[in-house]
């Protein structure tokens, strides 16, 4: 009986946060909402649910979280979708870099497709569901607290999430396979929940065909986005779709936007893309609210990436993992574990995070080349490489080049790097394979310090 009060408040809370944050959306007349769709009408719930201050910022492992993860849940219920996971999410435990554990959990939804030759094939639309939290600060002496809503980053992308399950749902009977529907939770902490549902949870893994991401979708001003990691089949798809659905078509990028779940599947080679409007002046801050959020735009992506998932759900083929011209490895590289897939992963600076790597030792050493320079050439250059059993760096190599002496410049000092903690599998250390992309930016001339290298955190 306790549970099910405390739930019902919960949802109570969360209707209640929604009728004060979609005010701000009328006009000064008080009749804006009159002229929105019923998709839009949809998306201004859930975001106004999503971001609301009840949830302050969704941080992994926090009653914010849950409570999203809960609302997540009530929804796909609402619409008549299969949740796979219990009413609060499928919960595991994650040991953070202080030794630390919290519980996160990550949000199942089912639709199963009608063909009974395919139905046992997945495409899988995934969402992170955490965002920063909240933390309190001094401002002339008084402890303020701010609240990282996290209205685009990333409730626009669990909005549209639930919408797309709303109509797979609806029109189930046009879906060959069947259509998986996940809120990953502790995301930013390394894609934990992707991880845990690839190998710990969801036991059919390798019939996932497709894994189509959505995070930050919620500004459409700055332009619609694709990544794909140069999938051939997926990138076809998407080029296909652009030539008959207007007016939003999303443009396909080569460098990887920002990491975020899709990695997880990379990692397991199933073919990932990744829609997103890219990121924004309010991205990390508390002005990131639905003030920033550009319904018309949402509706528009919301069409275009259902007929994506449609066109997926219903092809023939098999979708190959493969990326454009990229050297594949050799014998001695069979025994090589992911990073992702290590119980104890390999460590720099006493940090599981690749984060003190990179902005630590590879931008405190990279050196711009003068001809890149001179030449004003720049880009994100994909790099490779192995940490062995005794924590030396080898194997370094470059998947994805931009230019030949950035390229170089970026094999040079990954290759240089000090000894790692190695990686670990049941105990024992393992050769892990890493990956991480090294930019290289230019500042325009005038500003502080001319050209030069401008350090770029992957986090």
């Amino acid at each position: 009986m306790h549970r099910i009060i405390s739930l019902s408040l919960i949802a109570a809370a969360l209707l209640l946060a929604d009728v004060v944050a979609s005010a701000q959306f009328r006009d000064r007349n008080g009749y804006q909402e009159l002229y929105d769709s019923e998709t839009v009408m949809s998306f201004k719930k859930h975001l106004g649910s999503l971001s609301s201050s009840y949830l302050e910022g969704r941080k992994a492992g926090s009653d914010g979280e849950k409570n999203a993860a809960i609302y997540v849940t009530e929804t796909l219920k609402s619409y008549g979708v299969d949740v796979l996971s219990p009413a609060e999410g499928d919960v595991f435990g994650l040991k953070t870099a202080s030794g630390d554990t919290l519980t996160s959990r990550n949000v199942i939804g089912y639709v199963q497709g009608y063909d009974k030759d395919l139905r046992n094939q997945y495409i899988l639309i995934g969402a992170r569901l955490d965002n920063l939290g909240s933390m309190t600060v001094t401002v002339d002496g008084v402890p303020v607290e701010k609240i990282y809503y996290g209205a685009n980053g990333n409730a626009s992308g669990l909005a549209m999430m639930l919408e797309l399950a709303r109509m797979v749902q609806t029109h189930s009977m046009m879906f060959r396979r069947s259509v998986l529907f996940v809120a990953f939770g502790a995301s930013l902490e390394t894609y934990a929940g992707a991880w845990y549902f690839l190998n710990r949870s969801f036991g059919d893994a390798e019939n996932i065909e497709t894994m189509i991401n959505l995070d930050m979708l919620g500004t459409g001003n700055n332009g619609f986005y694709a990544y794909t990691a140069s999938n051939v089949d997926l990138n076809l798809i998407i080029r296909k779709l652009s030539g008959e659905l207007h007016p939003i078509q999303p443009q396909i990028v080569g460098a990887e936007p920002y990491p975020s779940d899709h990695r997880a599947f990379y990692a397991k080679e199933i073919p990932a893309v990744m829609f997103t409007t890219g990121k924004y002046p309010e991205h990390n801050t508390e002005k990131d609210t639905q003030s920033i959020i550009d319904y018309d735009s949402m509706e528009r992506e919301l069409e275009y990436i259902y007929n994506f998932v449609l066109e997926v759900a219903g092809t023939s083929q098999n979708l190959a993992f493969r990326e454009d011209n990229v050297p594949k490895r050799g014998p001695a590289y069979d025994d090589v574990v992911s990073y992702y897939d290590c119980d104890q992963r390999p460590m720099f600076l006493n940090s599981a995070d690749i984060a003190p790597f990179m902005d630590k030792w590879v931008y405190q050493n990279l050196k711009y080349p003068e001809d890149a320079v001179r030449d004003g050439v720049q880009g994100r250059v994909m790099v490779d490489f192995v940490i062995e059993k005794d924590g030396k760096v080898t194997d370094v190599r470059v998947i994805r080049g931009v230019d030949p002496e950035l390229d170089a410049e970026a094999v040079r000092v990954i290759s240089a790097s000090p000894k790692w903690k190695p990686g670990k599998m049941g105990g024992e250390k393992v050769r892990t394979s890493v990956t991480v992309p090294v930019e290289f930016r230019l500042r325009k001339k005038g500003s502080k310090g001319n050209f030069g290298f401008k350090k770029h955190s992957i986090y």
